[in-house]
């Protein structure tokens, strides 16, 4: 068995992962199994999944518990809401984020895997590519999840066979290279025995690639974010005057010619501190403070670009939305719209079309939004905002739309129509 610490790597990089899959097919159970062999189950957690499953009479403790956290969803077994787990080996730590698989709670799927490096789409393999299965990675292609981790599951109940895996891999391959999916590693485990998710498997020595865990430790987090223009979009203005926020793209450094926007005002940088200490330059992910030349009165909500790549200003946008809210959202309502800091009135000119998460279709249908709809709509937007399309920088092309009544959070945006 391999022996892992609980946190010692506190200072490594940083993996978020989302699972997701059809109902049964074990998500709970692997991330148990997961949290159970890398010895990341405190005691007391421990001791309450094993009385919890006495309760229910089995014979030893149900890993599933250890996610399944909400009192409704141990009485019935079933996964109702987003639970997010955080554990730590020797390589990496990380911000696990469970989802349901019913239908019905596609949201959720939206708002674990939003901030994802990666995604685990899990199948059963007696059933392999499902309708479910299809929505879980057209999501993740959505968001422009840069990894994804297809695991079959179960192939303790199809005799751990190797023809079985290929097929269900091969399937799996082929639609995810029809939605664009950048990276797929696909990995045959039984998350109830244990194969392949900690330890490798002796049942199947034909696969010879890493098991589930060290895939997650080794999987390259690289995404260049520096590469990309510079958006530093301004959260508050310190009593010197410098302008505070988290570089989402690119990088800055001295001297370098900027604009604020949606002004457009042209400045230049002539400081930049990290906590507390001066640098000369700072990249993608740094939260820092700057100062400028040139740039006139500027406050939260505005945003430092890069001045040879600027973003879109606009006082129209056209979104992919997942809506969220039980309540409906149509034609003509009032909204507010969150872009990074920036929060302006905004009003929903039309919506376009549905998206089919199934078939990938798009249908025209200017019906209000229900909850788990996925549609294409216009928003007239009271002030303009600067924004970049999603496909090519998720920070500054996703945006939140809110109820002006009571902040209640209604649809999650993606700046730019799916899949087009």
């Amino acid at each position: 068995m391999t022996t892992l610490s609980l946190d010692t790597t506190r200072d490594g990089e940083l993996l978020r992962l989302a699972t997701a899959g059809s109902v049964d097919d074990g998500k709970s159970t692997l991330v148990g199994r997961l949290l159970y062999d890398s010895k990341s189950v405190l005691a007391d957690q421990l001791e309450a999944v094993e009385s919890a499953s006495r309760a229910r009479g089995y014979g030893q403790a149900d890993l599933a518990l250890l996610t399944d956290g909400l009192r409704a969803e141990r009485e019935q077994g079933i996964t109702i809401d987003v639970a997010y787990r955080y554990f730590a080996t020797g390589n990496r730590r990380f911000i696990l984020a469970d989802t349901p698989g019913h239908v019905q709670y596609t949201r959720n799927m939206v708002t674990g895997a939003s901030t994802a490096h990666l995604a685990v789409i899990l199948v059963d393999a007696r059933h392999g590519v499902v309708t479910q299965t299809r929505r879980h990675t057209a999501v993740a292609a959505l968001l422009r999840t840069p990894h994804v981790v297809l695991a079959v599951n179960k192939m303790d109940l199809v005799g751990f066979a190797e023809d079985r895996f290929a097929e269900i891999d091969d399937e799996f391959r082929r639609l995810a290279g029809s939605l664009g999916v950048p990276d797929v590693r696909s990995i045959p485990l039984s998350a109830l025995r244990g194969d392949n998710v900690v330890d490798p498997s002796t049942e199947m020595p034909w696969y010879t690639g890493p098991t589930f865990l060290q895939h997650l430790e080794q999987v390259d987090l690289d995404e260049d974010l520096t590469a990309l223009p510079a958006r530093l979009p301004v959260q508050y203005v310190l009593p010197d005057g410098s302008l505070a926020g988290q570089l989402v793209a690119g990088q800055l450094r001295l001297g370098q010619q900027v604009l604020v926007t949606p002004a457009g005002r042209p400045a230049v940088v002539t400081a930049i501190g990290r906590l507390g200490t001066p640098v000369e330059n700072a990249r993608a992910g740094m939260s820092i403070s700057v100062k400028l030349d040139g740039a006139g009165e500027v406050g939260r909500g505005d945003m430092i670009v890069a001045a040879d790549r600027i973003p879109t200003t606009t006082r129209q946008v056209t979104a992919t939305l997942c809506h969220v809210a039980e309540r409906r959202l149509g034609e003509g309502a009032r909204v507010l719209v969150q872009h990074q800091t920036r929060v302006v009135d905004a009003t929903v000119a039309s919506i376009v079309d549905r998206l089919d998460l199934a078939t990938l279709e798009h249908t025209p249908n200017s019906d209000p939004l229900v909850v788990n709809d996925i549609a294409t709509v216009v928003l007239d937007l009271d002030e303009p905002i600067a924004a970049d399309p999603y496909r090519l920088i998720r920070g500054t092309g996703s945006l939140l739309l809110i109820d002006p009544a009571d902040g209640a959070t209604l649809s999650a945006g993606l700046v730019g129509p799916a899949f087009r």
